[in-house]
Formats: structure tokens, sequence, C-alpha cells
């Protein structure tokens, strides 16, 4: 089943808005927003246009050393967070420390995560992907959860991508014991980040707490640091001189416009009421049609489907529990 919610609702924006104007007239003062990975990308993009509106940012970071570099004068140092998605304990130990520093959350951005690596597995023999993509951001969402109540209007954005349509939840073998494929396995944690989104929505709904899922479009950014340029080549992504080829040129957004989706969703009005849906450039998506532009645009169907959500949040819940 399919929500009746995931169509466009025509929000004015297009790809290549700025964040400048998602953010026009918007006021966050004396709001809290967390988000993750934020000192590099298009997260530090995010940072950067919550905390022009007012907002207090908290940002959890693997590398807790450049993240006080990059968001010096920006963020407060004390607003910086250790925090290792692929480790449970780690992801636990950020939330105690969260839940310590502030009294509710309003906007809760999943921002973080590793893209087409090498083949690794960590904690409980967890595929990295899957582990850092969507176990990780489950564990701290629920961890961060009584500060999402306490806000009673929070939201939660979770980065997921038009890579869900590589693959599906792989339900016989979500961690990839056998036949490693980077790009499988990133598809599958990015179509995981989506029902996560669709799963909690329906839970949370009722208790101020909407959730939306978030492509943000094609960004060269250090997400792409396990691709050598012969792969990016091989893509279209660059010419054969190493620079950015015209397709790129053309489709790609700078890394400002890839934060767009991300603060439009968690900021404008014309979402109130609605949640647990798809969105890119600035609107939720429609489900894919055939044609030349289906890998690019819309949601496959079983990125949003409720069925599949709720066995991956049943499955999700006892995996990080028994990790504990």
């Amino acid at each position: 089943m399919i929500s009746t919610q995931q169509q466009p609702i025509n929000s004015g924006f297009s790809a290549k808005t700025e964040p400048s104007e998602v953010l026009d007239g918007v006021d966050l003062s004396g709001k809290t927003a967390v988000v993750s990975g934020g000192y590099s990308g298009i997260g530090f993009e995010t940072v950067k246009g919550l905390k022009a509106c007012g907002a207090r940012v908290l940002v959890p970071a693997r590398r807790v050393d450049v993240a006080h570099k990059v968001l010096e004068g920006l963020v407060d140092p004390g607003d910086v967070v250790a925090l290792d998605l692929a480790d449970i304990n780690s992801v636990n130990d950020c939330a105690v420390t969260i839940n310590a520093m502030v009294s509710s959350i309003d906007i809760l951005i999943n921002n973080a995560g590793v893209m087409a690596c090498p083949e690794t597995f960590v904690g409980r023999q967890w595929e990295l992907q899957f582990a850092a993509n969507h176990l990780g951001h489950f564990a701290l969402t629920m961890g961060l959860l009584p500060l999402l109540k306490a806000s009673g209007d929070a939201r939660v954005v979770v980065l997921s991508s038009t890579a869900h349509k590589i693959s599906s939840i792989r339900w016989d073998d979500i961690h990839f014991g056998a036949d490693y494929d980077k790009w499988q396995a990133y598809g599958q944690s990015k179509t995981a980040n989506s029902l996560f989104v669709v799963a909690f929505d329906a839970q949370m709904k009722s208790q101020g707490v909407r959730a939306f899922a978030v492509h943000p479009g094609g960004i060269m950014t250090p997400l792409q640091r396990h691709l050598d340029v012969e792969e990016m080549v091989a893509l279209g992504w660059l010419n054969d001189n190493g620079k950015p080829s015209e397709m790129a040129a053309t489709m790609f957004k700078t890394p400002a416009q890839g934060a767009t989706t991300t603060l439009w969703a968690a900021t404008n009005s014309k979402l109130d009421g609605i949640g647990g849906v798809y969105c890119e450039n600035c609107d939720i998506a429609a489900i894919q049609q055939d044609g030349v532009s289906s890998r690019y645009i819309g949601v496959a169907p079983w990125a949003v489907d409720t069925v599949e959500a709720e066995k991956l949040w049943v499955l999700s819940k006892d995996l990080v529990t028994q990790a504990i």
C-alpha cells in the first residue's frame, strides 16, 4: 500500500532553487535542530541555512576535530557531539549526551552517510552501508524521540537518494553475506532510509512528530570519496580530463542547492499535516513512471510501501536491540 499523500503539491520551487529562497521569511529563533554530519558537503550547507534562520544547531560528527575547524564561528564548539553511526554504542552515547544538553528538538536531519564503499562489516557482521546509513540513524532517532515529542511540532528529515532504485530490501541477504556489490548495497540502504520514514511517520504523527525522506539530487561532495576518477568517468560524471562532464554540469547541483530540499522539508508550511513521503527537487515526488527519466525522477513503489516499511521497522528494532 502507498500513501495517497505521495504526490506533488506544486511547491513553487524547483531542482536548483537556492536555500535562501525556501527559507525566506522562516524564523527558527528558539528552535533546536540536529544535523548528523553537518560539517561536510550538503550537511554543512544545511547547518548554514538553519543557523541563518536563528536555530541552535547540534552537529553529531564522526571526525569531531575536523567538525570543530569547519564549523568555527558558525556553531558553538560544545554543540559538536561525537558520533560513529556504524557503532551502536557510539550512537547511544550520542543520544544520551544530546538528551542532557537540550529539553526538546524541533528538527532532526539524518544527513550523514557513506556511499559505494569497499566490502566492510561492522558490529554483528552488519554490512557497513546498511549499518551506517540506516541502522545507525534508526537508533539515533529513537534515542532522541523523547526530545522530538517534547517539541510538540517536530520534523525528522532522512536523506535518501534516487539510488534507492538500484535495489529494494534484500530480505534473504540484507548484509550481503555473498556476492557483495557496493552499488546494490548503497541502493538498499537508501531504500531503507525511505521506508524508515514511512513507518516512523505512521507511528509518531499522532504525537506531533512528522517525517520526510529527501533525495538531495546529484552533487559532487566528499560522499564520492570511495570512487576513483576512472569510475566517475565511466558513470559520466567526469570527462576524460577528470573535470565535470557536460552531463554533470546540466544535472548536478551545487552543495547549497543540494541542501535546499532538506531545508524545504524541514521548514515549509505547505507540508503541515503531511508526512511519511519521499521528496525531491523541493516537492513531494510522484511515483516513478516508465521512460528515459525514470532512473532519476520519481520514487520507486517499493521505497514507499507501507507493508515493506513495517517489516523493516520490526527487523531494525530487533537488530538494534540485540546489538546493545
